[in-house]
């Protein structure tokens, strides 16, 4: 190996260890459809979506619970009971140490996928060609995305992220949370429609994660689901999970 090489190779290797990760799992069947996969979930995330899976991966200034280190050690012991390892967060594309770990689990052999709500079109479009498959959360239209997000650009943040994943040819997912608390039934036909309309896959339905989001949000949510908000008619041919 040249000094070049070797001096990229170290870069990499200290850029992938200042990631600041949340949670790390060896093995989950539900990250990536068909895949079992090990999943992390990286620190920081720009909107306040009161649903949110993971809401003690919001603070962007938080600590990591998990090194860098732990995680190539239990991937290493883990080869051939997992396939793929998916990045996630928070939003991990706010990270700089991304695809430098994405390459690094990429020579152990693993695939990757990204679990991404596409908070940052540009760093999302300089990570699409290291990954092979996209989870996209798509939180509504653009016009939706002020009330949900509580930030007044996420909507043409995420669309244009959007747009740029299907252009990419990166095989992905479009995942829509229905949430009781902030979604009405025309929220949904009108964001599956403009999905439709434009050429992007159809959406998976999805029921919002009570066990992890905050004690108000659970209180708010009375227990509700996606069926409260849509009927089994609405949609018929759209998967639900």
């Amino acid at each position: 190996m040249s000094t070049t090489e070797l001096d990229t190779s170290a870069i990499a290797i200290q850029s992938a260890h200042g990631l600041v990760i949340a949670d790390f799992l060896s093995s989950c069947t539900h990250a990536w459809p068909g895949r079992i996969a090990a999943t992390l979930t990286l620190q920081g995330c720009p909107w306040l979506c009161a649903y949110c899976g993971t809401p003690e991966s919001h603070d962007p200034t938080g600590e990591g619970r998990v090194t860098w280190q732990r995680v190539l050690e239990q991937l290493e012991s883990h080869r051939g009971m997992v396939d793929a390892v998916v990045f996630g967060g928070g939003e991990p594309t706010a990270q700089d140490g991304l695809i430098p770990a994405i390459r690094e689990v990429r020579a152990m052999g693993y695939a990757v996928g990204l679990h991404t709500m596409g908070a940052h079109p540009g760093r999302l479009a300089s990570v699409l060609p290291e990954v092979d498959w996209v989870g996209f959360d798509l939180k509504g239209t653009p016009d939706m995305y002020a009330h949900i997000t509580g930030s007044d650009t996420a909507g043409t943040q995420a669309w244009a992220s959007l747009e740029s994943v299907h252009e990419s040819g990166v095989d992905y997912e479009v995942q829509i949370t229905v949430d009781p608390t902030v979604h009405t039934r025309e929220d949904i036909l009108a964001t599956v429609r403009a999905l439709i309309h434009r050429g992007f896959h159809a959406p998976v339905l999805q029921q919002p994660r009570r066990a992890w989001a905050s004690a108000g949000y659970r209180r708010a949510l009375r227990n509700r689901g996606i069926y409260d908000v849509i009927t089994h008619e609405d949609l018929p041919d759209l998967a639900r999970r």
